[in-house]
């Protein structure tokens, strides 16, 4: 059985967008600033959440990185 390829403009853990400006550009051909994503911060516990074969092809939505909990 072969597993579904993850879109890289959605988000492993819930399917929406999730605003990658990598993936924006790469559909656009338009550059695109930093994306949100360099100033946010990814807690251990989120990123074990994304499945195996979306690591390192599909980003997490700011969303879901926000309902992370923070560590203090």
């Amino acid at each position: 059985m072969t597993e579904t390829p993850f879109d890289p403009s959605r988000c492993p853990l819930c399917g929406q967008p999730n605003r990658c400006a990598m993936e924006i550009e790469r559909d656009t051909g338009v550059k695109q600033g930093p994306c949100w994503c360099v100033s946010a911060e990814f807690t251990p516990e989120l990123l074990a959440r994304v499945p195996a074969a979306a690591q390192g092809v599909a980003c997490v939505c700011a969303a879901c990185a926000a309902t992370s909990p923070q560590e203090p």
